[in-house]
Protein backbone atom coordinates (compact mmCIF):
# COMPACT_ATOMS: atom_id res chain seq x y z
CA UNK A 1 0.00 0.00 0.00
CA UNK A 2 1.13 3.33 -0.78
CA UNK A 3 1.17 6.38 1.92
CA UNK A 4 -2.24 7.62 0.47
CA UNK A 5 -4.32 4.57 0.93
CA UNK A 6 -3.07 3.75 4.13
CA UNK A 7 -4.50 6.92 4.91
CA UNK A 8 -7.35 5.98 2.96
CA UNK A 9 -7.30 2.52 5.15
CA UNK A 10 -6.98 4.34 8.43
CA UNK A 11 -10.41 6.38 7.26
CA UNK A 12 -11.90 2.98 6.18
CA UNK A 13 -11.19 1.84 10.05
CA UNK A 14 -12.70 4.79 11.39
CA UNK A 15 -15.40 4.61 9.57
CA UNK A 16 -15.82 1.16 10.87
CA UNK A 17 -15.12 1.58 13.52
CA UNK A 18 -17.21 4.37 14.59
CA UNK A 19 -20.14 1.92 13.43
CA UNK A 20 -19.16 -0.57 16.45
CA UNK A 21 -18.19 1.94 19.09
CA UNK A 22 -21.91 3.19 19.00
CA UNK A 23 -23.78 0.18 17.81
CA UNK A 24 -21.89 -2.19 20.82
CA UNK A 25 -23.07 0.42 23.44
CA UNK A 26 -27.20 -0.72 22.32
CA UNK A 27 -26.65 -4.44 20.58
CA UNK A 28 -24.89 -6.84 21.20
CA UNK A 29 -22.64 -9.07 18.91
CA UNK A 30 -23.86 -7.51 15.86
CA UNK A 31 -21.86 -8.08 12.80
CA UNK A 32 -19.77 -5.53 11.55
CA UNK A 33 -17.11 -6.21 9.25
CA UNK A 34 -14.54 -4.19 6.61
CA UNK A 35 -13.33 -6.08 3.84
CA UNK A 36 -10.38 -3.56 3.44
CA UNK A 37 -9.13 -4.23 -0.34
CA UNK A 38 -12.49 -3.67 -1.42
CA UNK A 39 -13.10 -0.32 0.56
CA UNK A 40 -9.87 0.72 -1.01
CA UNK A 41 -10.08 0.10 -4.16
CA UNK A 42 -13.59 1.39 -4.58
CA UNK A 43 -13.00 4.69 -2.83
CA UNK A 44 -9.98 5.04 -5.55
CA UNK A 45 -7.45 7.21 -2.83
CA UNK A 46 -4.62 7.52 -4.97
CA UNK A 47 -7.12 10.06 -6.81
CA UNK A 48 -7.83 12.35 -3.66
CA UNK A 49 -5.89 15.50 -2.74
CA UNK A 50 -3.43 14.84 0.22
CA UNK A 51 -4.98 17.51 1.80
CA UNK A 52 -8.96 16.05 1.84
CA UNK A 53 -7.91 12.81 2.86
CA UNK A 54 -5.52 14.23 5.96
CA UNK A 55 -8.67 16.20 6.61
CA UNK A 56 -11.39 13.33 6.57
CA UNK A 57 -8.83 11.03 8.63
CA UNK A 58 -8.47 13.78 11.40
CA UNK A 59 -12.22 15.02 11.23
CA UNK A 60 -12.94 11.12 11.88
CA UNK A 61 -10.84 10.70 14.35
CA UNK A 62 -12.21 13.78 16.19
CA UNK A 63 -15.09 11.76 16.17
CA UNK A 64 -13.65 8.43 17.41
CA UNK A 65 -12.15 10.43 20.64
CA UNK A 66 -15.88 12.06 21.21
CA UNK A 67 -17.62 8.57 21.74
CA UNK A 68 -15.28 6.95 23.27
CA UNK A 69 -15.33 9.58 25.97
CA UNK A 70 -18.69 8.95 26.15
CA UNK A 71 -18.70 5.13 26.55
CA UNK A 72 -20.46 4.70 29.81
CA UNK A 73 -18.16 2.41 32.05
CA UNK A 74 -20.68 -0.45 31.52
CA UNK A 75 -20.88 -0.52 28.03
CA UNK A 76 -17.44 -1.42 27.99
CA UNK A 77 -17.88 -4.77 28.39
CA UNK A 78 -20.27 -5.54 25.35
CA UNK A 79 -19.45 -7.48 22.53
CA UNK A 80 -19.41 -7.12 18.95
CA UNK A 81 -18.45 -9.55 16.17
CA UNK A 82 -15.87 -8.47 13.83
CA UNK A 83 -15.50 -10.98 11.27
CA UNK A 84 -16.80 -12.25 7.88
CA UNK A 85 -16.48 -15.73 8.25
CA UNK A 86 -16.44 -17.65 11.46
CA UNK A 87 -17.72 -15.15 14.32
CA UNK A 88 -15.36 -13.71 16.31
CA UNK A 89 -16.56 -11.78 19.54
CA UNK A 90 -14.65 -9.14 21.25
CA UNK A 91 -15.63 -6.74 24.08
CA UNK A 92 -15.91 -3.03 23.11
CA UNK A 93 -12.84 -1.70 25.51
CA UNK A 94 -10.78 -4.65 23.28
CA UNK A 95 -11.99 -3.09 19.98
CA UNK A 96 -10.92 0.39 21.58
CA UNK A 97 -7.56 -0.29 22.34
CA UNK A 98 -6.90 -2.74 18.89
CA UNK A 99 -8.09 0.48 17.34
CA UNK A 100 -5.51 2.67 18.85
CA UNK A 101 -2.58 -0.44 18.01
CA UNK A 102 -3.94 -0.36 14.50
CA UNK A 103 -3.70 3.53 14.11
CA UNK A 104 0.22 3.78 16.01
CA UNK A 105 1.01 0.40 13.43
CA UNK A 106 0.08 2.19 10.45
CA UNK A 107 1.33 5.92 11.26
CA UNK A 108 4.58 4.32 12.40
CA UNK A 109 4.93 2.74 8.69
CA UNK A 110 4.46 6.15 7.16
Amino acid sequence: MVKKEIIGHLCDSAFTNIRRFVVTQYKENENIVYDQNAWVKAQNYQNVSTTELINLWKALNYQVVHIVENIPDEALQRTCDTTKTEPQIFSLEFIIKDYVDHLQHHLESI
